[in-house]
């Protein structure tokens, strides 16, 4: 398995002098793609989490659950805090980068393209519906 993105850089810069050392660092026998298939799997279960959280959220309100919107508001708040921090991606994906020279947008997570592609704007409207309609439920 690769020890560091630097030996799988450096695979690069061989790949110049002989052609298709990049393709065997990056996707041969020493375990990467096995690597790149946990970093996808982890951020896939960690991005239904995230989900579950913002669909359950309204729910949370309507039932009166303001406790436990609060939590499910943190958890997502504290994700959407990584993503600012990281300038708007996942560490994962630089994670999932080092393993891959692919980058179609769901190169990094199990989801289909378009879901992929337009995730932030998808559940980020969802989140913001829902932390309206908790607020509508507090103030009623």
């Amino acid at each position: 398995m690769a020890g560091s993105c630097r030996e799988v850089l450096g695979a690069g810069e061989a790949s110049a002098r002989q052609p298709g050392l990049e393709t065997h660092a990056v996707t041969g026998a020493d375990g990467s793609q096995l690597r790149l298939r946990e970093i996808k799997l982890a951020h896939t279960v960690i991005w239904a989490i995230m989900v579950g959280c913002i669909l359950a959220l309204p729910l949370a309100g309507v039932e009166r659950w303001f406790r436990v919107a609060a939590w499910l508001s943190a958890i997502v708040f504290a994700e959407c805090g990584v993503l600012a921090v990281n300038r708007g991606r996942c560490p994962l994906t630089d994670m999932a980068a080092a393993y891959t020279t692919e980058r179609a947008d769901n190169f990094d997570i199990y989801l289909p393209l378009w879901v992929a592609r337009y995730n932030k704007r998808i559940f980020g409207a969802l989140f913001v519906v829902g932390e309206i309609v908790v607020l509508g439920c507090w103030v009623s």
